[in-house]
């Protein structure tokens, strides 16, 4: 065999079990999250929910004593149905975008009331509730009933840009991120690896100066290979105005 035909050879075996490196680097350096399952446990659809709804246009961090405080008074979802919107806004505000609190308002009275307090177990199903969307849905769908599915969030979009030096810009690039992203998946945990791949994002490879060298996917990654990292995601030249 040749050294080219070699090389082929070898990165196709790199490519296939990259979703189980990136499984075994999220079991050893996850991050604890007051709304993440501790390993073993099966994750909580109220929790995973509560958490993806607060975190939409927030950070972890601002996230986290909010979601603490929603949990210690509304212990799941039929709770919180019994509760009025007024206390729900009131107990949302500092978090921003009310509609997202009117929403989770609506949507526990949906599950409570049309679904006996469970959650649907399908992307399908989750996107009929009220404030559920497709990323929403595919997260909820993995990380709660590990639905074979790949929720793309920007740190997924970041990771998997890079991997690939997908060339096309944003946003035009989110379908074939979303294909690419999906081979990260192996064939069980899927909710895990989409974790891994967020927690990747947010601490390794961060838009600013990414810690290549602590990436479990790094002697794979095109654009670490050609040292343009932080080059993507790729965007869009800004349109000029004409001056008037």
């Amino acid at each position: 065999m040749t050294l080219t035909g070699l090389a082929s050879r070898r990165k196709k075996a790199d490519a296939s079990d990259r979703p189980a490196r990136l499984l075994a680097w999220y079991d050893r350096y996850r991050r604890r999250l007051p709304w993440r399952a501790l390993p073993g446990e099966a994750a909580d659809p109220y929790c995973v929910w509560l958490s993806e709804i607060m975190l939409q246009q927030t950070t972890v961090k601002a996230v986290g004593p909010y979601f603490e405080k929603f949990i210690a008074r509304w212990p799941d979802v039929t709770a919180m149905a019994r509760a009025s919107l007024d206390d729900v806004l009131r107990m949302w505000a500092g978090l921003g975008y009310y509609s997202r609190a009117r929403n989770l308002y609506a949507c526990a009275v949906a599950v409570a009331h049309d679904h006996g307090g469970n959650f649907p177990d399908s992307e399908t199903g989750l996107r009929t509730l009220p404030g559920i969307g497709p990323y929403t849905a595919a997260a909820i769908a993995a990380i709660a009933f590990d639905r074979r599915t790949m929720p793309v969030d920007g740190n997924i979009e970041r990771v998997v840009s890079r991997l690939y030096a997908v060339e096309e810009p944003m946003p035009q690039a989110k379908p074939r991120i979303q294909e690419l992203a999906a081979t990260l998946l192996g064939p069980s945990r899927a909710g895990d690896s989409a974790q891994a791949l967020m927690d990747l994002g947010a601490t390794i490879c961060t838009p600013k100066k990414p810690a290549c060298s602590l990436c479990p996917l790094d002697d794979g990654c095109a654009a670490r290979a050609r040292g343009d990292q932080e080059t993507f995601p790729r965007k869009a030249p800004k349109k000029t105005g004409a001056l008037r």
